[in-house]
Order: C-alpha cells, then structure tokens, then sequence
C-alpha cells in the first residue's frame, strides 16, 4: 500500500508563507501524478496545484502566480511552497497521489490525512 506524511501547516499572517511536504512510502511500483487539494471552511475540496511525472505543472486560478509545487529529485516527495498568503487560503490542505503497487495494475489513487493551514490578518 501507500502512505502518505504531510507536514508544514500552521498559523500564519496574511502576507506570509509555508511550505508543505507530502511524502509517500510503502510498498509500490510507482508514482505518476502528486498534487494538493484543499477544503476551505464551507466549501467543496478543490484542487489546488498538481505536478505529472515529469514535471509538468497545473493550478487553479486562485492560487496562481503565488503558490509553487514541485517534487523532490526521489519523485516520491510533493512540496507546495504557499507565497503571499491570503484569508481566504485558510482551509484543510490534502496530498494526493496516484500510485500503482506493480507493474501490471492501474493507477489509484491514495490521500493524504491532511494538514491545517490557517492565515490570520
């Protein structure tokens, strides 16, 4: 199976910025595409950047320009480095992975336990 570890939430000002990481371990044959999603306090988990296997990036329009995922030279580690923070960034940001445990199998998809973000003016 896959495990996956976040780390790098916290309370922030508005204006700051974090940097999550998201590693995944376990027995598996390998990772295609990593990303983040997030739910913000009354609304629908969205997405919120993701990165392919070989490196091609893709973002939602919120959050463009300011956040920046990339992945680590192991190809199993997700960074999202969250620049100029906002209030409305507040939210529950999740890893997410698509992983297949051999060769022969498809690619499913694993979440992350999800890791606190709170942006404070």
């Amino acid at each position: 199976q896959v495990q996956l570890v976040e780390s790098g939430g916290g309370l922030v000002q508005a204006g700051e910025s974090l940097r999550l990481s998201c590693a995944a371990s376990g027995s598996f044959f390998d990772i295609d595409a990593m990303g983040w999603y997030r739910q913000c306090p009354g609304k629908q988990r969205e997405l919120v950047a993701s990165i392919t296997s070989s490196g091609i990036t893709n973002y939602s329009d919120s959050v463009k320009g300011r956040f920046t995922v990339s992945r680590g030279s192991a190809k199993n580690t997700v960074y999202l480095r969250l620049n100029t923070l906002k209030l409305e960034d507040t939210g529950v940001y999740y890893c997410n992975v698509g992983a297949r445990l051999r060769y022969t199998l498809p690619y499913e998809t694993y979440w992350g336990q999800g890791t606190q973000v709170t942006v404070s003016s």
